[in-house]
């Protein structure tokens, strides 16, 4: 077991702590291991590349340790009504999604590599920004209620878009056997 990985691990054992900190309202802390799982997200990744600790693992643990916080932090706020549900649903669903094709790709015996494309990169990093956002604004009140509507409605089309893109890679795989 690498360093990386057990960094990532810890990530990984952060989502429950920090859907507990969002649902009893300690908005504070909960932005406070945001930024640690954030911070600890780099370092892994930098870990990882600088002492050549690059698994098979890891490049699965770590998309999917970022997953499970993301999806948390949206399905507790949403919960809470702090999110638009509507927002929430498209996030989750998206994932879902994702995964539901690529695990049937599997059984079909047709397996697809899943690349990052650029769209899934900017709705990534505008999803976690929005995340950070609005946990800071619920722990530290700067004042940024006012970007949450707007703020949701780019989130949901950013995620709309990269949704529709890796089914259109799913469906051309499915399809022809490249997605290419």
């Amino acid at each position: 077991m690498s360093i990386p990985n057990l960094i990532t691990i810890l990530r990984i054992l952060l989502v429950p702590l920090t859907m507990w900190l969002i649902v009893t309202g300690q908005y504070l802390p909960a932005f406070l291991v945001f930024v640690a799982a954030g911070v600890s997200d780099g370092i892994d990744g930098f870990i990882a590349k600088r002492f050549n600790q690059i698994t098979e693992l890891g490049t699965y643990l770590d998309p999917l340790a970022d997953k499970l916080l993301l999806v948390s932090i949206y399905l507790a706020m949403g919960f809470l009504e702090i999110m638009p549900p509507l927002l929430v649903i498209i996030v989750v669903s998206r994932d879902v999604m994702i995964v539901g094709a690529v695990i049937l790709s599997w059984l079909v015996d047709r397996p697809v590599e899943i690349h990052a494309l650029w769209i899934s990169k900017l709705n990534t990093t505008v999803q976690i920004g929005f995340a950070g956002i609005i946990l800071a604004e619920l722990g530290f009140s700067l004042g940024l209620q006012s970007y949450i509507l707007p703020g949701s409605f780019v989130v949901g089309a950013l995620t709309v878009a990269s949704g529709a893109a890796y089914m259109l890679q799913w469906v051309r795989h499915m399809a022809n056997g490249n997605g290419h």
